[in-house]
């Protein structure tokens, strides 16, 4: 049993960053409707900031957090405005090649700022407890009671607040949202900061008990496009419920089946469950709004 509660930290502490990372990819989703591979490199930039703050600046965690949050918010509208505005009115395929262009170009500049060497953030809890037998090193404690507390923001924002619901209009009907006046770009922006924030959050968080290097984002944005396509795109509930499913599934899967296929599971439950749901959990049959 010790063992099992052990699986289910660890399941909670991926499924929260995991979480974090599909919110910010699921509401970029909402607006524009095409997927954006960039977000792996607004979290791998979030990292780098933190670690850059902390170890060049002397800041301390909570405030190179907030130091990270701002800068790849503030780099995300800017991407929003450069890369993907300008092509609001092209084809799919037109914007997922310029984020993936937005993803080499960063990732190519932090290897030039920061080399290509793993680096490892300090963290500032290095404690363990143990709670009834299991070790819960408070470090990932902290992940999971930040990531879940960020996700009741972030649905109270969307639920209870007026910008939060110019969101929801805008996925759910971007010209009907325009009609009654409600600012497109101003909403666009918006979500892309918050996207972006989450990102530098969720790798912030992660970064001490993982390695900060520049290619991390890449399985965890792969990662982020499995738990999406799980949970419905454009859901955010769908996105917090398929980010505690892999979660959990790779927690359990290393520790009962092998470590060494940790990072196929989430694939394998893709499969499994879409063929079961095609339209993921919590997809509405006729609405692409947040759901």
């Amino acid at each position: 049993m010790d063992m099992f509660l052990q699986q289910v930290l660890n399941g909670l502490t991926l499924g929260g960053v995991y979480g974090l990372v599909a919110l910010g990819l699921t509401l970029v989703y909402g607006i524009l409707h095409v997927p954006n591979f960039a977000h792996g490199a607004f979290y791998m930039v979030g990292a780098f900031v933190s670690f850059h703050a902390m170890t060049a600046w002397g800041f301390n965690y909570w405030v190179a957090m907030g130091v990270s949050a701002l800068a790849v918010a503030a780099l995300s509208v800017l991407a929003e405005r450069i890369v993907f505005h300008p092509l609001r009115n092209a084809s799919g395929l037109h914007p997922m090649v310029a984020a993936i262009g937005v993803l080499l170009f960063l990732e190519a500049a932090a290897q030039a700022i920061w080399g290509a060497d793993f680096q490892r953030m300090q963290t500032p809890y290095p404690g363990i407890i143990d709670l009834a037998g299991v070790t819960a090193p408070i470090q990932r404690l902290m992940i999971i009671g930040a990531a879940f507390a960020l996700m009741v923001v972030l649905h109270l924002f969307l639920t209870r607040t007026v910008m939060g619901s110019t969101i929801i209009a805008m996925a759910q009907n971007r010209d009907g949202a325009s009609l009654v006046g409600i600012d497109a770009n101003r909403v666009a922006m918006l979500t892309f900061a918050i996207s972006g924030a989450l990102a530098a959050i969720a790798a912030t968080l992660y970064a001490p008990i993982n390695l900060v290097f520049p290619a991390m984002g890449h399985l965890v944005i792969t990662k982020a496009f499995v738990i999406i396509i799980l949970g419905g795109m454009g859901s955010v509930p769908g996105a917090i419920v398929g980010g505690l499913i892999i979660g959990f599934a790779e927690s359990f899967g290393a520790f009962y089946i092998s470590t060494d296929y940790k990072d196929i599971i989430a694939f394998v439950l893709l499969v499994v469950i879409l063929s079961v749901r095609p339209q993921g959990l919590f997809a509405k049959e006729h609405a692409d709004g947040l759901a």
